[in-house]
């Protein structure tokens, strides 16, 4: 691979070198969490000095930030078929909301990488990056958030625009505080092994997200309804 990245010579080629360093990124993510991975290693891979992954991405954080925005545009495809295949429009309301609740929830426990990107974002992902990368990115997150809270409400018009931004958003957070408590490290699974009643406080992710937005949205169409 070192000897078909020589240089590129148009935005053509540039295009071909960044999807090559993306699609390298994405599959060592399969195989190891967003910590591990570090830019020397993907240089390695892709069969690019790093100074010259430096032409293309200014960090290593850059490169997963377009990764996370593009794991987000498939989850909203998947989402947009998902959500109407799983929530009964006749049923009431509470019922959609833990229809919605579940098949988000699904979705995303479904999607490890996605799920570890998104608990990296804002700790991590965002402190090594120029303004004009953040402002891409939060750009691109702005839009995703918006479409993936009228998705919800297409199937809970009880909500309102702004209920559904806050649903979406508490959704992020979530997903944020309980991937890292889901997957603890060796140290703290040894501990759950070697002391069960301490185990209480291991985390199943899908269901700690999926009864997070459940009670997230019935206490927003409560507050609605009033």
């Amino acid at each position: 691979m070192a000897d078909t990245f020589q240089r590129a010579r148009s935005e053509e080629q540039r295009a071909v070198r960044r999807r090559a360093i993306l699609d390298t990124a994405g599959a060592m993510l399969g195989q190891m969490p967003v910590a591990q991975l570090s830019l020397n290693e993907l240089s390695r891979r892709v069969g690019l000095a790093k100074s010259n992954v430096l032409r293309y991405f200014e960090s290593r954080e850059a490169v997963l930030l377009e990764l996370l925005a593009g794991a987000t545009e498939e989850l909203l495809d998947h989402l947009d078929a998902a959500l109407s295949e799983a929530v009964d429009a006749g049923a009431p309301v509470f019922e959609r909301a833990d229809q919605v609740a579940a098949t988000m929830a699904g979705a995303l426990a479904d999607r490890p990488v996605l799920c570890d990107l998104i608990s990296a974002q804002a700790a991590v992902l965002e402190r090594n990056v120029s303004t004009r990368v953040a402002t891409e990115y939060k750009r691109a997150s702005v839009t995703q958030a918006f479409t993936l809270a009228h998705q919800a409400r297409r199937h809970l018009p009880e909500l309102d625009e702004r209920d559904s931004v806050r649903f979406v958003a508490g959704a992020l957070m979530m997903v944020m505080a309980a991937w890292p408590h889901a997957h603890p490290s060796a140290a703290v699974l040894a501990v759950y092994e070697s002391e069960p009643e301490l185990a209480v406080l291991r985390v199943d992710f899908r269901t700690a997200l999926r009864e997070s937005l459940e009670i997230q949205l019935s206490g927003l169409l409560a507050r609605a309804s009033r």
